[in-house]
């Protein structure tokens, strides 16, 4: 990640970035620059070059802010890759500014173009105060990164193993962060996960990773799903649909990345990830439409659509945090059904829960967070459409509002737990095929920044 430092000292030498349409006075800008700037009138465009030959600053980039200061600092970072001095009032949000510019300057570590490398030096009086939302901003930029490589990494390499180690491996930087991986016969009682991994021949695991930091009085598990390629299995996709099947695993990274950032923020609360993981592949030992499963929690699944997979694997780590994590929250997030984008478009989450507490403190951080998402119903009289008559449910009954169902189906593995549930369906939102505003093209990331937002809350932050 370049450099981004506070500063309060000017150089004429650098170009100078100037926030528009913030409110209250620049103290930094006056003089022949302030006229420049205030002839230039009214202008759309989000970043506007103002070149002044023989003086100093001799280019001065005009910013618009007023769709907030984390855009404006992802088009400042696509706009000039030299060393740049941001003028930034007192009361100007540092971290929005500070995460904009780190997200939009994030490039896939394996993609041809390079990314920035010249410093950025953030301008105000009191640089002193926004030390910490600095170090806050790197932190959650840095766990969105960890999220976008990891669901950008192409699926031939991208296998549950892999995945496992790379999460073993970013543990072993962390004092407190511990991993575990069930897979063989630690898997015996995952049934869900077994059926969906059983026509790869990359094997499927669990990947638990836990922090507990002294004095936490809340614990906290997140379940994000992991399939690292969906090929729908037998019951086939399109072309169209299988071609960014690599971000089915976009949860996954996202609740891996948010508890490394919890640990490097030093969050005093107690997090339980659990990454269930596999290839949901085509062969002759892949699991069949009509197949009837037993879970983790030893109810059965009438599986009708194994293109349904990724529910499957989720109630398997619901049931296993049901019976033996003693869990405060559980919060899962999964790239889960194409009627999510249906029912709220491609950059707004679907989120489900029966706890309006628990709603709002989401709503809350993802709002904070730039992470959009809207809460929708869990109706009882829907739960009769999962009724199966040679198991204890389908999996994926046809004509059914896709979102909802998946959502109710869920919920049947939480038994006393389910009033302190949440599941955040973000299939959409988890990849973009354009850049828009923070969001660079491919995976988004989308999640890891929620959810610090909604850890650090519980610790008494923001």
């Amino acid at each position: 990640m370049f450099p981004i430092r506070l500063t309060d000292h000017l150089d004429d030498g650098l170009t100078r970035v100037v926030p528009i349409g913030a409110p209250g006075p620049l103290s930094h800008v006056d003089g022949a620059l302030g006229d420049e700037i205030a002839a230039l009138g009214d202008r759309p465009d989000p970043v506007i070059v103002l070149r002044r030959p023989l003086q100093r600053p001799a280019k001065v980039l005009l910013v618009d802010v007023s769709a907030g200061w984390r855009s404006a600092g992802a088009a400042i970072a696509r706009e000039s890759d030299e060393p740049l001095q941001i003028l930034v009032d007192d009361g100007a949000d540092v971290r929005d500014l500070a995460e904009g510019l780190w997200l939009g300057g994030y490039r896939y570590r394996d993609a041809r173009q390079e990314p920035r490398t010249a410093p950025v030096d953030l301008v105000n009086t009191r640089p002193e105060v926004y030390a910490r939302s600095l170090a806050q901003a790197q932190i959650a930029a840095r766990a969105t990164w960890l999220a976008r490589d990891l669901t950008n990494t192409p699926p031939n390499l991208k296998i549950p193993d892999w995945f496992a180690e790379e999460m073993a491996g970013a543990s072993a930087r962390r004092p407190g962060i511990a991993v575990r991986v069930h897979a063989g016969a630690g898997l015996d009682r995952f049934g869900g996960l077994r059926a969906v991994g059983g026509g790869s021949k990359w094997r499927p695991c669990m990947v638990e990773m836990t922090w507990q930091p002294p004095g936490a009085t809340t614990h906290v598990v997140l379940v994000g799903k992991g399939i690292t390629f969906d090929s729908g299995g037998l019951s086939v996709k399109t072309r169209e649909g299988m071609k960014r099947m690599k971000n089915d695993m976009a949860g996954a990274a996202a609740v891996a990345a948010a508890t490394l950032g919890a640990a490097d923020l030093g969050l005093r609360v107690r997090i339980t990830a659990l990454m269930p993981l596999a290839e949901n592949a085509m062969s002759g030992s892949a699991f069949r439409p009509g197949d009837v499963i037993t879970q983790y929690d030893g109810s059965t699944t009438e599986t009708t659509n194994s293109d349904a997979e990724g529910r499957l694997v989720l109630a398997d780590a619901l049931g296993y945090a049901v019976e033996g994590l003693e869990p405060d929250v559980i919060v899962d997030l999964a790239t889960l059904t194409g009627s999510q984008k249906v029912a709220l478009g491609p950059e707004i989450s679907a989120l489900f829960t029966d706890n309006d507490d628990l709603a709002t403190a989401l709503r809350a951080a993802g709002e904070r967070a730039g992470e959009k998402m809207w809460r929708m119903p869990l109706p009882a009289d829907y739960r009769d459409l999962l009724r199966s008559d040679v198991a204890d449910r389908h999996s994926s009954p046809m004509g059914s509002p896709g979102a909802v169902v998946a959502a109710l189906f869920l919920r049947d593995f939480l038994g006393p737990y389910a009033d302190r549930w949440a599941h955040i369906d973000m299939a959409a939102p988890a990849w973009s095929d354009t850049l828009e505003l923070e969001t660079t093209r491919g995976a988004t990331g989308w999640g890891a920044r929620t959810l610090l937002r909604y850890l650090s809350a519980l610790d008494g932050g923001q």
